[in-house]
């Protein structure tokens, strides 16, 4: 499977097969530990987003969830999802074109990279969080092919919002469900991962300047 998300192509049987439209989705039990177990942070990485999903806080919305009946039968509701309205194996090509479409400038490329190091030394740009020794706190920050994620997701954003160009909002949108996962603790800080996770990458977005802004 991680060969597969990374190079599109896996081995076996003494065969190579091709599977450029493949997509890896996996679920991770963030309470229940018992025979699960997490995967390494390189294995990570190969993951775009990390997204949470949580039971809504609407009282309204928890009754439609235990009262309706479509939302117990998940079969049902994926086939109320229109067909033909793009082919998956045109997806590929959709994406390149979003990607050749939305620009970015010189000055959000440099907020870019300040967001990157901001991930691997929180410290030095002012990132404060409670009770946490932040200098001490983050072991390895996002990677390269994160940083190249974030932009890619930025820019479908742009594009959903009817831009073609970037704006640093565009990697706000996205920062937390692109990064946190790949932010590797401190072990003495790694059993609150998640919850630091998030805390951190917001820090960093409301510390880190952004271009143009005072």
């Amino acid at each position: 499977m991680l060969r597969v998300m990374a190079e599109k192509h896996v081995q076996a049987f003494k065969k190579d097969y091709r599977l450029p439209h493949m997509v890896v989705f996996a679920d991770r039990n963030q309470v229940e530990k018992n025979e699960t177990f997490e995967i390494p942070s390189a294995a990570r990485d190969r993951f775009m987003m990390e997204i949470p999903i949580n039971i809504p806080a609407s009282r309204e919305h928890r009754k439609s969830l235990i009262f309706e009946t479509r939302f117990q039968h998940a079969e049902a509701l994926t086939q109320q999802v229109e067909d033909h309205i793009l082919e998956f194996d045109q997806l590929n090509q959709f994406s390149d074109t979003i990607q050749r479409h939305v620009r970015s400038s010189p000055v959000l490329e440099e907020y870019a990279l300040d967001l990157w190091e901001a991930t691997q030394e929180p410290a030095r740009f002012g990132v404060k969080l409670e009770g946490v020794e932040v200098n001490r706190l983050v072991q390895a920050g996002a990677s390269p092919r994160g940083m190249g994620m974030l932009m890619k997701a930025a820019r479908v954003n742009a594009w959903l919002n009817g831009r073609d160009s970037l704006l640093p909002e565009d990697l706000h949108a996205v920062f937390h469900e692109i990064i946190a996962h790949r932010l590797v603790f401190n072990p003495m800080y790694d059993a609150k991962r998640t919850a630091l996770a998030r805390e951190l990458t917001a820090q960093i977005i409301n510390t880190v300047a952004v271009p143009g802004r005072h």
